[in-house]
């Protein structure tokens, strides 16, 4: 090895990873983001977001807690008087024979049947739609963008008038069966699985000799699990909070679910001869606020995860 070669290797200045530093260091070190101090607008918008949702709720905490002759006399977002809520849920259980417990029950069983069916009848479809080439299927697809688009009020007397057709009315039934079908739930199904489930997996188990029904129900179900419980969860809080499909297609107070019948005992008041309950109608909504919104808290885990995880390939 020559002098001159010796010299100019020792004259030679550092590489950069002899040095530590990695060829994209600098441009990282500039395009870092600086951290943004938080916006005094968006805090306010957001603290009375959180103030319109919480106060009502206060509100109705606080006056299931008064007595009837309290609730008018004190101010309704503290506490005042007697403490009442244990008497209340039992005069609220006990009141005209005990026809919450029952329309409770209805509740839950339009919620199990209706919200059950529509989460299953969803989940097919739109699987069938995003997976299935068959002739009109874009006619389908455009008529379920039809139907989101219409509100349920308007169809609430055609489906009056083909419930009083078929002899329907005043039956479970006339408010299971428009629960059944959820429009939005099968464009939620038909979006996410179409990219959630490769193509080739489910050609890799028919060359494996799985039938179709048995590919739904071991492959495909299991990867559209969060899209599931995403319609579970928006078909149970409809199921239970309809309120106008009930009021017409039910005339026996029998059937009645809790939103129905809790406005039958607010309506009580105007009525001739109608005794005012108003401590006993805000221990019931409050007592069918619980269920509903404990239920929402436990889906939402499998909503905000489920579909983070299924919306990257």
């Amino acid at each position: 090895m020559s002098a001159v070669g010796t010299g100019r290797r020792q004259g030679r200045t550092p590489s950069r990873l002899a040095s530590g530093r990695l060829p994209g260091d600098e441009s990282r070190r500039a395009k870092r983001p600086r951290h943004k101090r938080p916006s005094l607008l968006l805090g306010v918008l957001m603290t009375l977001m959180v103030l319109y949702c919480l106060v009502p709720l206060w509100w109705l905490v606080v006056n299931s807690t008064k007595t009837m002759d309290s609730l008018y006399g004190s101010f309704a977002f503290w506490f005042s008087g007697e403490f009442s809520l244990f008497q209340n849920i039992a005069d609220t259980f006990t009141y005209q024979d005990g026809i919450f417990l029952r329309w409770l029950t209805n509740t839950l069983f339009y919620v199990v049947v209706g919200a059950g069916g529509a989460t299953l009848l969803a989940t097919l479809a739109g699987y069938g739609l995003a997976k299935y080439r068959f002739p009109g299927r874009k006619w389908v697809f455009a008529i379920i963008l039809g139907a989101m688009a219409i509100p349920g009020t308007a169809l609430a007397v055609p489906q009056f008038l083909l419930f009083s057709g078929l002899g329907l009315t005043n039956t479970p039934w006339s408010v299971i069966i428009p629960a059944m079908v959820s429009a939005f739930g099968l464009y939620l199904v038909w979006v996410y699985a179409r990219d959630a489930i490769p193509d080739e997996l489910l050609e890799a188990a028919r060359l494996d000799g799985a039938g179709e029904i048995r590919i739904f129900f071991v492959i495909a179900l299991r990867q559209l699990a969060p899209a599931l419980i995403t319609v579970l969860m928006f078909a149970v809080v409809a199921t239970w909070n309809n309120y106008f499909l009930p009021l017409i297609m039910l005339s026996d107070a029998q059937w009645y679910p809790l939103p129905v019948g809790l406005a039958q005992w607010s309506a009580q008041a105007s009525s001739v001869g109608g005794q005012a309950i108003p401590h006993l109608v805000i221990t019931g909504s409050l007592l069918t606020v619980i269920p509903i919104s404990a239920a929402f808290l436990y889906l939402q885990r499998y909503w905000q995860s489920g579909l983070t995880a299924g919306s990257v390939k």
